[in-house]
């Protein structure tokens, strides 16, 4: 085995435990940040631009080539899918919605992937769909305990997240884009500015009295969850498999119910170990299917 293959998986890897878990607090953060008074699409458009305009400085000073217009076209639209309707749905919905249905609904998203793959002719292996069915039964089984109510309008929100997230996801592969890490701060930059209208036009307001904790959770989602992990996620789309890069939809349900049992004390107990052991199994499934499919 070459020491190229062996930067690529080690790289691969490192990607995943990102998006893995950091995206899993970001659900926490998220709620913090709602808490604390922030409406949801003028924090996430706040969060995105500031995010997307770092990485973008930080990239130019390196020397890298900025998008050009026809790209700048499909980065907006990846924006549109990915943040706007991805994203800024899960924030409106997480006012409503519990815990336990925001997992479930997130964890549809690799199913939704991988048949949105199948229409463009990339059939996921047989492995990749029993890791699929795996990961959606354990998630299912770790959320069954939880409180599963919430408003209509809040669960419709949570589908449509997971239907745009994943079409746009799957949208991006093979189109006109920069480099990985401009194409993520770009879409960033581009999506949160459409969130700011959204905002606008819905009248959302920032409030004269915000707590730390939520300004706290705006600073860790700007670093963390939008240049890292988004960064991580947007490079994993063109080095894998959309099943294996939608995998953190598994994972993060288990890394999001142990920060909440440790920052917020909400349940956690021995029962939910079994269920998040599925879920890894679901994960290692997808994993194998992908490193046969590459042979």
């Amino acid at each position: 085995m070459s020491s190229n293959t062996q930067v690529s998986k080690s790289m691969i890897w490192t990607a995943l435990i990102a998006v893995y878990l950091i995206w899993g607090s970001t659900y926490l953060a998220i709620r913090f940040a709602l808490e604390g008074g922030l409406p949801p699409f003028l924090m996430a458009g706040v969060r995105f631009v500031i995010a997307g305009a770092l990485m973008l400085s930080f990239l130019k000073w390196r020397g890298a080539v900025m998008p050009t217009r026809p790209q700048w076209r499909n980065l907006s639209i990846m924006g549109l899918l990915l943040l706007v309707f991805g994203n800024g749905l899960v924030c409106v919905a997480e006012q409503t919605v519990s815990s336990g249905i925001t997992a479930v609904a997130v964890a549809s998203a690799p199913i939704w992937m991988g048949i949105f793959a199948a229409m463009r002719g990339e059939h996921p292996s047989k492995s990749e769909w029993i890791g699929i069915a795996i990961g959606f039964i354990g998630v299912l089984w770790l959320n069954a305990g939880s409180s599963l109510s919430g408003s209509m309008t809040g669960m419709v929100a949570l589908i449509l997240a997971s239907l745009a997230w994943s079409f746009g996801s799957i949208w991006s592969r093979g189109k006109d884009l920069p480099s990985p890490f401009v194409t993520s701060g770009g879409q960033m930059l581009a999506g949160g500015a459409m969130m700011l209208i959204v905002a606008l036009v819905l009248g959302e307001r920032w409030p004269h009295d915000v707590s730390h904790k939520a300004l706290g959770s705006v600073a860790y989602l700007i670093v963390m969850g939008s240049i890292v992990g988004f960064s991580a996620y947007v490079w994993l789309l063109h080095h894998v498999r959309p099943a294996l890069a939608g995998s953190y939809a598994y994972v993060n349900p288990a890394i999001a119910v142990v920060l909440g049992a440790l920052l917020a004390n909400e349940k956690f107990g021995a029962n939910d170990l079994l269920p998040m052991g599925i879920i890894l199994l679901g994960v290692i499934a997808m994993t194998v299917g992908k490193a046969k499919r590459a042979k």
